[in-house]
């Protein structure tokens, strides 16, 4: 992390490069006066922040070495800069200008070629013998932006892989909410209702009915707090979550004449089978208590067969009155349906020819 905020430490090696190729003996001069084209190079510390400025200053110091007898054969150091300016250019994405770079480039080697190449023994061999360094400049600027490019792509991927992630979690709480609240409220509601009912006649009743309807609301805020925890906290909070082994208390916390039947082994579904499989109970005991009379009988079957779990709730009509009709957000048998889906399972509910209402679902679970 440290070099990626001081990227001139990765052109260190570079520098000892443009440090220790040592003038040509060439010419007159003193030794000093040899050494200064390097002054002309130190634009490049800058050539990531200001490249094109950077292209230009390379190139002006180019022309004024190839113009002098003194420098003129500093050349190796000269082509190396404008090489590295090149593949700068192409990297950050100045092709147009990158372009005007190599034609400024072949402009000064047919220029030192003319000027200097009569005292080489082959002035053309001269002249072209530089083009493959600026060549592999630009391929490489080439690679490096294409390789930065599919970087960037894979980060902007993955980042909406996790945005997605992040939806579906929020659809699954939202889910999870729904399922908790309508069932527990719906229990709380009705044994309240039936507690008031029946004050006067069975006290010992109302004991009981309150003693459920405590029960039932302490089960409600703890699966509330498990989800906001999922909310805030992610994946390491999600257990423990509802099992089919907690079939008999959510029974029982219904308040009505329910009976449970489970087959085959239960215990070894994965959990979220089990889970998807709790709630959809769950929200079919929801739709009885609401919809049902109070006298009405209900039946839970779950019969795990690999590879599928087969899930029926059914209730009769009974002969009472039904209750009084509570807020509902229409979503449960979509959420219901979805649950399904997420197993590739069916899902079917209607009306009994003798009256009551029947749920029944499957999941696939195996191959």
């Amino acid at each position: 992390m440290w070099v990626r905020r001081h990227r001139w430490t990765v052109d260190l090696p570079l520098y000892g490069v443009f440090l220790f190729l040592a003038p040509h003996w060439n010419g007159a001069g003193p030794y000093p006066v040899r050494m200064l084209p390097m002054l002309f190079l130190l634009p490049l510390l800058l050539r990531r922040r200001y490249p094109r400025t950077v292209a230009v200053l390379i190139i002006a110091g180019a022309v004024a070495v190839y113009s002098d007898e003194v420098w003129a054969y500093d050349r190796g150091r000269t082509e190396l800069a404008l090489a590295v300016v090149l593949f700068t250019l192409v990297k950050l994405r100045y092709r147009w200008f990158a372009g005007l770079t190599v034609f400024a480039t072949v402009v000064l080697d047919v220029q030192w070629s003319t000027l200097w190449g009569p005292h080489t023994e082959n002035p053309t061999l001269t002249m072209v013998a530089t083009f493959p360094l600026h060549i592999a400049a630009w391929a490489l600027g080439e690679f490096f932006r294409k390789r930065e490019e599919l970087t960037t792509e894979e980060k902007r991927r993955d980042d909406a892989q996790t945005r997605a992630a992040v939806a579906e979690e929020r659809t699954r709480i939202a889910r999870e909410l729904h399922d908790v609240l309508a069932h527990s409220m719906s229990v709380i509601v009705l044994n309240a209702e039936g507690a008031k009912l029946a004050r006067h006649r069975d006290p010992g009743a109302v004991d009981r009915t309150l003693d459920t309807i405590a029960h039932t609301g302490r089960d409600a805020l703890a699966e509330l707090r498990r989800l906001l925890e999922v909310l805030h906290a992610g994946q390491a909070v999600r257990s423990p979550q509802p099992t089919l082994a907690e079939l008999r208390e959510l029974v029982d916390q219904s308040g009505r004449d329910v009976t449970l039947d489970v087959t085959g082994d239960p215990g070894t579904l994965p959990a979220s089978a089990a889970l998807q499989a709790y709630r959809i109970v769950q929200e079919a005991l929801t739709n009885m208590i609401k919809h049902a009379p109070a006298d009405a009988t209900g039946r839970v079957g779950v019969a795990y067969e690999p590879p599928e779990v087969r899930i029926e709730v059914t209730n009769t009509g009974g002969h009472s009155p039904p209750a009084p009709a509570l807020p509902s957000s229409g979503r449960g048998l979509a959420g219901m349906r979805q649950r399904v889906e997420m197993y590739h399972g069916e899902l079917t509910t209607g009306p009994l020819p003798g009256g009551g209402y029947r749920v029944r679902a499957s999941l696939v679970v195996g191959p």
